[in-house]
């Protein structure tokens, strides 16, 4: 069956980038949202298998999309991975709780630029996705 990511990033390039490479190289369903408000209604309705969050958004920004979709039954489950140019490491390890003391826990953190030749591969890789 074929996965169902949601992207969500307020750059349209990164947005086009990204979805041509987990469609093509990744071979999965791909929808797309430009801000954390849209990202938390698409993913209530659509329930995707996975999301690709980007960090730093206007409005919501990424931890509280997450936030968000933590808060919310319907959305819990949904493994998040971060895509991010920050690259700072205690901001990682909040983010992906990694010391499992309750923080956001995004299942991974991507970081920016990206190649699109290996980002589904990248993403697939954080998920535990084979093949």
């Amino acid at each position: 069956m074929t996965k169902h990511i949601l992207l969500v990033d307020d750059d349209e390039l990164i947005l086009e980038i990204a979805e041509a490479s987990l469609a093509r190289v990744g071979g999965w369903e791909v929808t797309t949202a430009c801000s954390g408000e849209e990202a938390v209604l698409k993913a209530s309705a659509q329930h995707p298998d996975a999301i690709l969050l980007d960090v730093m958004m206007p409005g919501l920004d990424g931890p509280s999309t997450l936030a968000r979709l933590r808060a919310d039954p319907a959305t819990a489950s949904i493994p998040v991975v971060f895509l991010t140019a920050k690259v700072r490491h205690s901001e990682q390890l909040q983010w992906a709780d990694l010391g499992g003391s309750g923080d956001l826990g995004a299942a991974g953190v991507l970081v920016k630029p990206f190649d699109p030749m290996v980002l589904a591969n990248q993403v697939a890789e954080v998920l535990g996705w084979s093949g």
